[in-house]
């Protein structure tokens, strides 16, 4: 993550606190007691620091990039003979994997089994695996603890008013793995945010949702929430809301300052996008649209796609130059196991047999491109970022940004970068 323009969006992840364990310690019952654990990269400090607290059992959830370093942690801790239970996205997806490295795995969604996986560890009877049966009712949302988050500021804390999503794109594991697409109530949205608002009574929102606003309900009651609450989020949209004036409508003043569109490939239409997929035209005049009304865009673009080229690549960053974007994210195509994009690249064999989990950090190569080599593919994405980053095109983004929140209510007076 040393590349020019990585390193902020790197730092602000890395402090979002793990919502699906704050969310699980929600509902575990009043005789259980629970304490909040951030890896730091010292795992023989933390194993020893979790042990110290004597567990009866010790929840772990890692996405895909990380999840060595969580199998080493739950060797670690079993060796002090202490109960590990792994889950998350690629539990889900490689869960006889995950069962080599602790004593049970979580697959799918957590909450529906989450109770039993605490009654039988009482009994020492934990089963091997725990999957879920049916979707979890979001009406009966436990409230995450923040408060298992001590007292130190966070720049960011997660909120989700939605799991899943409702297109298929062959890339994204998140709209299939947990289940069907959901709305969490709007009741229990305002139960979460008045217990962040106990942390910090203006707060910054990151919506740990796939795509706000992709579902059927109107968006009146989240604005309001929002509003209400005196907050202020960053979430990931699709273009579409640009063309929903209801949107439009409340989005700044309910506190948005910037969405994350994904825009992705130049030179390939992924399957399972559904109505996302439109000419680039369209999408541009819905990115503008978005900011017209005061919200930041940050364009998603993947690099590597089926068809990628030098010339390709070269058009990507004079686009990317010529755009009105006021901020861009850009990764490489990266077949996270459990999606569509990895079946089909396993099944063709163009996956590197000498690239681990730890390499699918979305800035490194882990498949065979069809167009160009592997060498050649890591070169053009360095090149893309660190022209895209430049001085003088940051700079250019950081006054459309400027521009952008002069029409955001909430940023009228406060013209610094998020």
């Amino acid at each position: 993550m040393s590349l020019p323009g990585l390193r902020p969006r790197s730092a602000a992840l890395a402090e979002l606190p793990a919502l699906g364990l704050l969310t699980l310690a929600g509902m575990t019952p009043e005789d259980w007691t629970c304490s909040y654990h951030e890896a730091n990269g010292d795992l023989d400090s933390l194993a020893e620091q979790v042990a110290r607290t004597r567990p009866a059992l010790v929840a772990v959830s890692a996405l895909t990039a990380s999840v060595m370093d969580a199998y080493r942690f739950s060797e670690k801790l079993k060796l002090r003979g202490i109960r590990v239970v792994i889950g998350g996205l690629h539990a889900t997806a490689c869960p006889d994997e995950a069962g080599r490295y602790c004593d049970a795995v979580v697959a799918a969604e957590g909450e529906p089994v989450w109770l039993q996986v605490l009654g039988d560890a009482a009994a020492n009877e934990l089963k091997p695996l725990y999957r879920s049966t049916r979707p979890f009712d979001f009406s009966c949302a436990p409230t995450p603890r923040f408060d298992l988050l001590g007292s130190r500021p966070r720049p960011r804390i997660t909120l989700q008013t939605e799991r899943g999503c409702p297109l298929a794109c062959d890339f994204c594991g998140a709209s299939r793995l947990l289940g069907s697409f959901r709305e969490k109530p709007i009741d229990r949205i305002a139960v979460e945010l008045a217990a962040i608002r106990q942390l910090d009574s203006k707060p910054w929102l990151e919506l740990a949702d796939d795509n706000t606003f992709a579902g059927s309900r109107q968006p009146d009651e989240l604005f309001a929430a929002l509003s209400d609450a005196n907050a202020r989020y960053f979430t990931e949209v699709d273009w579409r809301v640009g063309e929903r004036p209801e949107v439009l409508r409340g989005l700044a003043a309910s506190g948005c300052v910037q969405v994350l569109v994904g825009i992705e490939s130049l030179v390939f239409r992924y399957p399972g996008m559904g109505a996302k997929l439109a000419e680039l035209n369209r999408i541009m005049d819905s990115v503008e649209a978005i900011q017209e009304a005061g919200v930041a865009v940050n364009g998603c673009f993947i690099v590597g796609a089926e068809g990628e080229s030098h010339a390709s690549l070269d058009r990507l960053t004079q686009f990317i130059f010529d755009s009105p974007l006021a901020e861009v994210q850009i990764t490489v195509q990266t077949p996270f196991p459990g999606t569509m994009l990895y079946h089909r690249l396993k099944t063709a064999g163009r996956l590197l047999p000498d690239r681990d989990w730890s390499h699918y950090t979305l800035f490194d190569v882990v498949y065979r491109p069809d167009g160009l080599s592997v060498d050649e593919l890591e070169q053009e994405f360095r090149d893309v970022v660190r022209n895209v980053f430049a001085a003088e095109a940051t700079r250019r983004r950081g006054a459309i940004r400027r521009r952008v929140w002069k029409n955001n209510p909430r940023l009228k007076h406060d013209g610094n970068d998020i």
